[in-house]
């Protein structure tokens, strides 16, 4: 089986011989894509037709798909009949941007800082402990889910909005679309069993009640999506906190929530270790968030990092130790 780099120049050098005949005079580009976390190989087809919108594909997911299954061919033409059937359904003209309606759906997003450098450098944010604040466009929003798309330094400016009156428009934008919510983890539970079917009292049977200050918390919004960000709403926290008796540690969980318990009930570094090691066993790197627990101090309203562990980046790389040298080695 190819590895990966040999398996991107193959693909490189046969994709377009899948594609049906009227794209054979396009050219395929293949390009870094910044995604949260990760950098990912787009594909796209660039040509002088009238398609104006290109749709993008990832090399990233054609390789886990050949991974699966070692059929370099399959994989080949279940990606061409993608790109084929995105080409006909992309739009010919982009659609213009509503400067009113942009206003009304910014909000925020959290991303780690040390993970996302080099997205973070043509986009607008903001320090938010060992944290980044981000912005997101809610383009779209129905039944079937929210289309968003980060806002790069270029759509700001398309925008013609700062990062600061980002920021204002997302304070109440994202209260409004996404409304903060705290729940203990025996009521997310007993939600999941009755949605699976479970009478409600066999549910309660099964979960128990445990005393509020040795209870978890999920932290989240209704949505259930970049629902991290609500930690951000003070407001939620000295509710908690105030509800508990007791200051709090937060644990990132993922992008979508953050799990607080009483901060009576361990240690933030053994508290630290576990979140570590649950973001690389059981969470998808894209949706990591921190390997950092947080503290919240009840009377000071303020919320700051508890731990300051050396595993800052989320994806199990370890930067190599920097060497120091004394001016008198130096010298010699």
């Amino acid at each position: 089986m190819m590895n990966y780099e040999i398996f991107k120049e193959v693909v490189a050098e046969k994709f377009m011989d899948y594609m049906p005949s009227q794209y054979k005079d396009m050219k395929l580009e293949i390009h870094p894509v910044d995604k949260v976390n990760m950098t990912l190989d787009g594909m796209n087809l660039v040509g002088e037709g009238d398609i104006k919108v290109t749709p993008t594909i990832y090399i990233n997911d054609m390789y886990t798909h050949y991974q699966k299954n070692d059929d370099l061919q399959e994989v080949l033409q279940t990606a061409a009949s993608r790109m084929e059937r995105a080409m006909k359904e992309a739009p010919e003209v982009v659609p213009a941007i509503e400067l009113d309606a942009a206003k009304e759906n910014i909000v925020f997003q959290l991303v780690n800082t040390e993970q996302n450098k080099e997205m973070l450098q043509n986009t607008p944010n903001r320090s938010f402990q060992d944290l980044s604040i981000i912005y997101r466009w809610v383009v779209k929003t129905d039944v079937e889910g929210i289309q968003s798309t980060v806002i790069r330094n270029s759509l700001a400016e398309r925008l013609g909005l700062s990062e600061e009156q980002m920021f204002k428009l997302a304070v109440d934008n994202t209260r409004r679309l996404f409304p903060p919510c705290v729940n203990s983890m025996n009521d997310v539970i007993r939600e999941m069993f009755t949605k699976d079917g479970m009478p409600a009292e066999v549910a309660d049977m099964m979960i128990g009640e445990m005393p509020p200050e040795q209870t978890m918390w999920v932290i989240s919004n209704e949505r259930g999506i970049n629902g991290a960000i609500s930690m951000l709403y003070e407001d939620k926290l000295h509710g908690l906190a105030e509800n508990l008796g007791t200051d709090l540690y937060i644990m990132p969980s993922s992008l979508h929530e953050v799990i607080a318990v009483s901060a009576s009930m361990g240690d933030p570094n053994e508290l630290a270790q576990m979140v570590a090691e649950i973001n690389m066993d059981q969470v998808a790197l894209d949706e990591r968030l921190s390997n950092q627990v947080y503290h919240y101090d009840k009377d000071l309203r303020k919320l700051s990092l508890a731990t300051d562990t050396p595993n800052k980046r989320l994806d199990g790389i370890v930067a190599e130790p920097k060497l120091i040298y004394n001016r008198e080695e130096q010298s010699r």
